[in-house]
């Protein structure tokens, strides 16, 4: 398969677009680039391709869970000032129809969930992507940790990086020795304007874990009211 060249948004997964929609690269409108290509050299490139775009596309649209069927109660999202609440029964924030990151209606081509697993699986040996998992450690959607389900953690940003932009903010503002509540942390006016601002909570707990096993911070209080103290 043979490609044009890439766009930078796709390929940079720290880059974040200033358009209100996403950019897609000029392969994406490239018929082959959603059939599994047989080559190993030319597979491995098109995983590549695929990876970036889903980090981009995330990074874009502030996605943290991705349902890999595009199913908006299962996606979770916030908007550049606060997190979005108006999920599902499942207590998920209602996100975006991602269905357009695997389906191109334009050229009617669709990457099937076999090859989406195998671009997740791509970005989990890279420590980019990460099932979800249940309170018992299983898949949300059946299986173990290590496969299978339909939503899976995108970091296009990982727990330590959310945790060095956290220390950076308890640094900048004085916060070491302050005790502070997770809430006031992803919804606080102290924080409004920091990039972690409307972070998903359980994605910011990953953060928060780390800063604890560094000794930079301590955790507790009961599931509804964590708190956290930075030293």
């Amino acid at each position: 398969m043979s490609a044009p060249p890439p766009r930078s948004t796709a390929e940079d997964p720290n880059a974040t677009s200033s358009s209100s929609s996403f950019t897609f690269p000029p392969e994406y409108s490239f018929p082959p680039f959603f059939t599994r290509q047989t080559n190993l050299t030319t597979h491995h490139a098109q995983l590549t391709k695929w990876a970036s775009l889903v980090l981009a596309y995330c990074r874009h649209h502030r996605i943290f869970k991705l349902s890999l069927s595009g199913d908006p109660t299962t996606t979770t999202t916030t908007s550049s000032s606060s997190s979005e609440t108006t999920g599902g029964d499942g207590g998920e924030a209602a996100g975006p129809d991602t269905t357009e990151l695997f389906y191109n209606r334009r050229i009617n081509r669709r990457l099937s969930l076999a090859d989406i697993r195998e671009v997740i699986d791509f970005l989990r040996r890279d420590g980019r992507a990460e099932y979800v998992t249940t309170a018992k450690g299983g898949s949300a959607e059946g299986g173990g940790s290590g496969g299978g389900g339909d939503v899976a953690w995108i970091y296009w940003r990982t727990p330590e990086e959310w945790a060095s932009l956290v220390e950076g903010w308890v640094d900048a503002t004085g916060q070491r020795g302050s005790v502070l509540t997770v809430y006031e942390l992803v919804e606080g006016e102290g924080t409004r304007g920091s990039e972690f601002h409307g972070l998903d909570q359980e994605l910011l707990l990953k953060a928060l874990n780390v800063l604890v096993k560094r000794g930079k911070a301590q955790i507790f209080g009961h599931e509804d009211s964590l708190g956290v103290k930075f030293f």
